[in-house]
């Protein structure tokens, strides 16, 4: 006697859920950057000493807060470290460090982007984080003064946003950089 019970107002709630899934199922999923959008750059905005930059979401797995860092003796200044990410023990990097040779004051609501480099993932720390930006192709503009010193080698293009130029950083590039991947002092 499994016998199915409609409330006072005719919507069955099974059914309202069976079609929000099958809606769902349906739904073609994907990442923004996937989306057909001709001219649209998007990815995750951030902030390093005093250059906005931005990575593509292919390139960033998660932001995440700043974990617990354990030192690791004879590595290099820019290399805070070990943290243990949900079992994983990833290495975490400063990033402003490793590229213009000064130390990141670390804070309270600290966030480090999980990258992915060659045999496993690494978390690199940032100053301030801005979230998801996007960018126009006619807001594109010359890497200028944000592709200076060592930024050079992993800024190739820029755009610029009510006055505000963003650096598009590779952290891609970042990964396979061999200084950045020898992490030993």
């Amino acid at each position: 006697m499994n016998q199915q019970r409609v409330p006072a107002g005719g919507v069955d709630p099974f059914a309202v859920l069976l079609d929000y899934e099958q809606r769902s199922l349906a739904h073609e999923s994907g990442l923004p950057e996937q989306l057909d959008a001709p001219g649209l750059w998007r990815g995750v905005g951030y902030r390093i000493g005093s250059r906005r930059l931005a990575s593509g979401f292919d390139e960033v797995l998660e932001v995440l807060p700043m974990p617990q860092v354990t030192p690791v003796p004879g590595a290099q200044a820019w290399m805070l470290g070990v943290a243990n990410i949900r079992g994983d023990l990833l290495p975490v990097v400063d990033l402003k460090q490793f590229l213009e040779g000064e130390r990141t004051v670390l804070h309270e609501g600290q966030r480090v982007l999980l990258v992915r480099q060659p045999g496993g993932h690494v978390a690199v720390t940032i100053d301030e984080m801005f979230g998801q930006r996007s960018f126009q192709e006619e807001q594109q503009a010359d890497p200028e003064r944000l592709a200076e010193g060592r930024y050079a080698h992993f800024i190739e293009r820029a755009y610029r946003v009510d006055d505000m130029a963003w650096g598009i950083f590779s952290l891609d590039r970042l990964a396979r950089t061999p200084e950045f991947r020898q992490a030993a002092a």
